[in-house]
């Protein structure tokens, strides 16, 4: 199988444009990941980031943790669980409104620099939507402003930890799953590997990358590209040896922003054919994600189709995760 596509963000600025702007292409056309490199985010950052945030995991999650694992008996399954997974997590959310003051058992210095880096993230993803913008011949600063919605768009970081477990075939890290939002930039642990996607019926790799930030490309860019980029399925395998680190932040449309595909990429055989990807306010489709998430997409998609069409002839929204 062809190598997974790592991009070298400085290469942008020589002669190499070109043939980087085919790579970005071919990456989100045919992988919908790549690993960046030389992204801008300065690496003794990075290494701060990394030390606070397994700190913070070892002085006040890795307890609870097992506590939790020991309360639901999860060490010694003997069949696989399909219906939790083996990673301890905590969020903050960075946009419209900061809840990073909020969030218990941070120190000061981590809280700041997760403010920090959110905002060095911001910058990255809209960098990259323009870049995308340019590739699908859209014009620049049509993507965010397809995001932008009434407030903004919505911007959040997962911060997880996937500790050892004795039983990795039987519970995963993170079952597979798409994601539901925009684009997903993610900061991932260089030393313990886990993640990966599905790519032509067969799991690969993420490989881990010192200081590399992964992309991936959520449901709502399939859609306004009208499936021309598509999301892809990828999970966490947990692994028997050492904690892996993962920050996920999400770079996703406002909650009342109308996603639609983009007008000059549905090209007019697929209007004919009537596969043209449903309208929806971000803010439903996320109502819909929520209790199907680790299930297929396309009958997501296939619901919002339904709930635009019942809008159509004025009968309202209904959506039903039944």
């Amino acid at each position: 199988m062809e190598n997974f596509p790592v991009i070298n963000l400085e290469s942008l600025n020589g002669e190499g444009r070109k043939a980087t702007m085919e790579k970005i292409k071919d990456a989100c056309e045919n992988w919908g990941f790549f690993e960046l490199v030389s992204h801008g985010i300065p690496t003794e950052f990075l290494d701060t980031v990394e030390r606070l945030t397994k700190e913070h995991y070892k002085q006040c999650l890795e307890q609870r943790f097992k506590e939790l694992v020991a309360s639901k008996g999860l060490e010694g399954v003997q069949t696989e669980v399909k219906d939790m997974d083996w990673e301890s997590t905590f969020h903050l959310r960075h946009l419209p409104q900061s809840n990073i003051s909020e969030v218990p058992d941070l120190k000061d210095e981590y809280r700041n620099v997760m403010k920090e880096f959110a905002l060095k993230l911001e910058k990255l993803a809209e960098q990259l939507l323009d870049l995308l913008c340019e590739n699908l011949g859209l014009e620049q600063g049509y993507l965010k402003k397809a995001f932008y919605g009434t407030k903004g768009p919505t911007f959040g970081t997962k911060v997880s930890n996937y500790p050892p477990c004795p039983n990795p075939d039987l519970i995963k890290g993170l079952r597979a799953h798409t994601d539901a939002g925009g684009l997903i930039l993610l900061f991932q642990d260089d030393k313990v590997s886990g993640l990966q996607l599905l790519k032509d019926g067969e799991w690969v790799d993420v490989p881990p990358m010192r200081h590399s930030i992964v992309i991936n490309l959520g449901d709502q860019l399939e859609v306004i590209t009208n499936g021309k980029y598509k999301s892809v399925e990828h999970r966490v395998i947990a692994q028997t040896d050492g904690t892996r680190m993962s920050i996920a932040s999400f770079y996703n449309p406002g909650s009342d922003a109308v996603i639609y595909p983009a007008p000059t990429l549905v090209e007019k055989e697929a209007e004919e054919k009537n596969q043209v990807y449903p309208k929806s306010v971000f803010e439903d489709y996320m109502k819909l994600y929520a209790g199907v998430k680790f299930e297929a997409k396309e009958p997501r998609f296939e619901a919002m189709k339904a709930v635009e069409i019942k809008a159509s002839f004025g009968l309202g929204p209904v959506i039903s995760t039944a």
